[in-house]
């Protein structure tokens, strides 16, 4: 009997959200659809420039585990904060959640990492992040029960930046293998990827990582394709698993020679995209370690992203558990 269904790494997020025109962005230099590393002083001065927003919890693999919880599941995170007011937001957050969250804060500067989500009229959202506690997360805050006692471990390609933060996620996973569990990462983002192709692959390949989720852009860009079909075909050779989320043209999953595609679910208006891979992930990953068939999975994953992205920001209002009752998927 395991402890945890999913153990998420990531980096621990508070997402400032707004709303603006085409013309903000490029007025302010903002690579649209993109995560976007910036300092502490961009931070400052996109945030002057900001309309009214909302403060919300945010952190990619931090969505999934609160996915995950609403699912019903079992979900765990590591991740930085500092000891001050947004750290406490975030943690209050996770925790009302339903998610176990027991890493240590940081004590003093840097402070809680914040990322301001600029959302166009089309629903496309421009993050730029200030990774603040975050790149303080290292091997010290690695919590061995919950390496070895999490069906999965999910950690974000994002992650992959800060030095501290590859170490833990290399511990963890020697930790989770060791046990017999298994790993999966999310690509998170093609710079991200054009960064890590590398690495990314000899995680991959090596089985340091056995479930790979992604967008269609990264997949391609992993493999330096144009064509989604070759980039399929390629990654299905390189991992055990792999979800590949195509936005309104819904998913497709491959595990060797099998293919299944998933259709993406009726909306009624497209308000936000922001957390919508994190939550097919959450879905996913939910009925994977309930032991579903892959179809099922990608129906979870394809109905809490579809949910996510009728709202503004990342985490789910609805009751996913309800909701996949309701559609028959429970």
């Amino acid at each position: 009997m395991s402890d945890y269904d999913v153990l998420c790494i990531g980096n621990a997020i508070v997402d400032i959200i707004a709303q603006c025109d085409e013309d903000f962005l490029v007025d302010n230099g903002i690579i649209k659809g993109a995560m976007n590393l910036i300092d502490a002083e961009r931070a400052q001065l996109l945030y002057s420039r900001m309309g009214p927003a909302i403060e919300a919890s945010g952190g990619s693999a931090g969505n999934t585990a609160a996915g995950i919880a609403s699912f019903g599941g079992r979900a765990a995170f590591f991740g930085k904060v500092s000891a001050d007011k947004l750290g406490e937001i975030y943690a209050h957050d996770i925790h009302a959640q339903g998610v176990a969250f027991d890493t240590k804060p940081l004590a003093g500067d840097p402070p809680t990492a914040r990322s301001m989500i600029f959302v166009t009229p089309d629903g496309e959202r421009s993050m730029n992040t200030y990774l603040g506690a975050c790149v303080e997360l290292g091997p010290h805050d690695v919590e061995g029960d919950k390496a070895t006692n999490a069906k999965v471990t999910y950690f974000e390609g994002y992650l992959w930046d800060p030095p501290l933060a590859k170490e833990a996620i290399r511990m963890t996973a020697k930790l989770a293998h060791a046990a017999g569990r298994e790993v999966s990462m999310t690509l998170s983002d093609p710079f991200c990827v054009d960064r890590y192709r590398g690495e990314f692959l000899e995680l991959m390949r090596s089985g340091t990582v056995d479930i790979v989720f992604a967008n269609e852009s990264e997949v391609t860009s992993l493999y330096e394709t144009s064509s989604f079909e070759a980039a399929l075909e390629a990654v299905r050779k390189d991992c055990k698993v792999a979800a590949i989320t195509r936005s309104e043209k819904g998913s497709v999953i491959v595990r060797g020679e099998e293919t299944v595609w998933i259709d993406a679910i009726e909306i009624s208006e497209l308000v936000d995209t922001t957390g919508a891979g994190d939550l097919y992930a959450a879905g996913f990953l939910h009925g994977y370690t309930s032991g579903r068939d892959l179809a099922t999975c990608g129906k979870l994953g394809s109905l809490a992203a579809g949910l996510c992205i009728q709202q503004i920001g990342p985490r789910p209002r609805q009751n996913l558990r309800h909701e996949a009752e309701q559609a028959g998927l429970a």
